[in-house]
């Protein structure tokens, strides 16, 4: 496999596990205090704040990192396979 393909594969799983920590430590540190949650915030949310502007409100309900990690695992399939 092209040492291309295999980064950019593991950087879209990389940023899949990021957004999934991201939605447990929610039901952790609700309030995003932790240094963690900051971090994975700040890492994520470049991702999430564009589907979440495209997506109508679901009220308390944000189902925008399962669309994010549909489209990143998509992507990350693409990516490897163009290779």
């Amino acid at each position: 496999m092209n040492p291309i393909a295999s980064f950019l594969g593991m950087f879209f799983y990389i940023l899949s596990l990021a957004i999934l920590c991201r939605v447990l430590l929610s039901w952790v540190d609700p309030t995003g205090n932790m240094r963690i949650t900051q971090m994975l915030r700040d890492m994520t949310e470049p991702i999430l704040a564009p589907i979440r502007q495209v997506m109508p409100s679901m009220g308390m309900f944000d189902f925008s990192p399962i669309i994010a990690m549909l489209l990143l695992q998509a992507l990350g399939r693409l990516v490897v396979m163009a290779f």
